[in-house]
């Protein structure tokens, strides 16, 4: 338990599993409150509610597409009549790429995918901004992005386009919203043991194969990417902003290596 994140009131995405609900438990044992938008996972949500409870915090799940505009502004109101404004904004909500490659993916799965991975999260940012300003300035926005904003792979198009979006878009909002004292950052995680990897985490053998090429030999924690995002919301990265930071286990730097 710390005090990092005293009374502070948070926003999250994607908070019923994995990345977003680890992220959650780790701003409640920092001392935030916490608004749980989700998409369908009900229980998961709960159980991230139940989470943040017992840590001794207050917190409130809001079943959320955060694609949609109404969506989002229901988030955002509900935030306000619980708590007041927000002061920190977390974008974890997201999809994995397809695996299909370009000329056979159908405009459907193209427009799901930037939508969810980009659009939605210019939607709660630019929610939060208002918000934020409404108030008086100041805040953390912290974006879930991937390796894939920087680096290609095949069958990953969408998905590859969305993140380098997200960065691009956390990097403007740096500038924009620095007069504001607000921060915004990225961080772009590696392989994590998150259902995005289930198949991963159910077959040792694919486990294996998937972490070959990882430095560290072995993939990341939902929790070693809330660390971060603990640091990113709180005072101690006052000068931080417009910046993604990379926890992968040293793949990003591994590409290219025996060729």
């Amino acid at each position: 338990m710390g005090d990092r994140l005293k009374d502070k009131v948070a926003i999250l995405t994607g908070s019923e599993s994995g990345i977003g609900q680890a992220i959650a438990m780790a701003f409640a044992r920092e001392g935030a409150d916490c608004v749980l938008g989700y998409h369908s996972n009900t229980e998961g949500a709960e159980e991230t509610r139940d989470a943040v409870r017992a840590a001794g915090r207050a917190a409130v799940i809001v079943k959320c597409d955060h694609t949609q505009p109404d969506d989002v502004e229901r988030l955002f109101a509900t935030c306000a009549d619980t708590f007041g404004a927000p002061e920190i904004l977390v974008n974890s909500a997201g999809l994995d790429a397809p695996g299909v490659e370009l000329a056979e993916m159908d405009d459907a799965t193209w427009d799901k995918m930037l939508k969810t991975d980009l659009f939605g999260p210019f939607l709660c940012c630019r929610a939060f901004i208002r918000a934020r300003r409404a108030a008086g300035g100041g805040g953390r926005i912290v974006n879930i992005s991937s390796v894939h904003e920087e680096i290609a792979r095949p069958a990953s198009a969408a998905y590859d386009a969305a993140k380098g979006g997200l960065k691009m878009l956390t990097r403007t909002l740096c500038l924009e919203l620095a007069p504001d004292r607000i921060a915004v950052n990225n961080i772009a995680p590696g392989m994590i043991l998150t259902k995005m990897n289930q198949e991963a985490m159910d077959n040792p053998k694919q486990l294996e194969r998937q972490t070959r090429n990882i430095p560290w030999k072995r993939a990341g924690r939902p929790e070693e990417v809330a660390h971060m995002a603990v640091y990113l919301a709180s005072p101690e990265a006052d000068y931080v902003t417009g910046q993604s930071f990379v926890i992968d286990g040293g793949l990003s730097l591994n590409v290219g290596q025996g060729a």
